[in-house]
């Protein structure tokens, strides 16, 4: 039987530290990242809430659920991108950030985005 491959959103991250927004004194470390949202799908999917987990390298996790993106629920139709920048404070130099998008589609589905790991990394800390 084939995939079903109605239900189909790609997730990308980039991250990148922010030093005139981070306090190495108060352990307040600031990180942007950059999401770009892709329906691989073949229907159209709306992105209703999120949820993060964010941890740094002390194993402190947070855990972020809001609806949307930046104030945003965008509706991604197939082969449409959708990109935005957000940011993330930890307390230490190197952390992860992981999570997933709840989407409806366009048939009233219910699924769920995954958005694999990626790093939160101050210059120089990892060799």
């Amino acid at each position: 039987m084939p995939q079903d491959r109605r239900y189909e959103i790609t997730v990308k991250a980039r991250s990148a530290f922010v030093p005139e927004q981070s306090d190495e004194g108060e352990n307040r470390y600031v990180f942007a990242y950059t999401i770009t949202i892709t329906n691989t799908g073949t229907i159209a999917a709306k992105l209703v809430s999120r949820h993060w987990v964010i941890t740094d390298s002390d194993n402190q996790v947070q855990e972020v659920r809001g609806m949307g993106v930046i104030g945003e629920q965008p509706l991604l139709k197939p082969d449409e991108k959708f990109e935005y920048t957000s940011g993330a404070a930890i307390a230490t130099p190197v952390g992860t950030m992981r999570g997933s998008y709840q989407m409806v589609a366009e048939d009233g589905t219910a699924f769920d985005a995954p958005i694999p790991e990626f790093m939160l990394s101050m210059p120089r800390v990892l060799h």
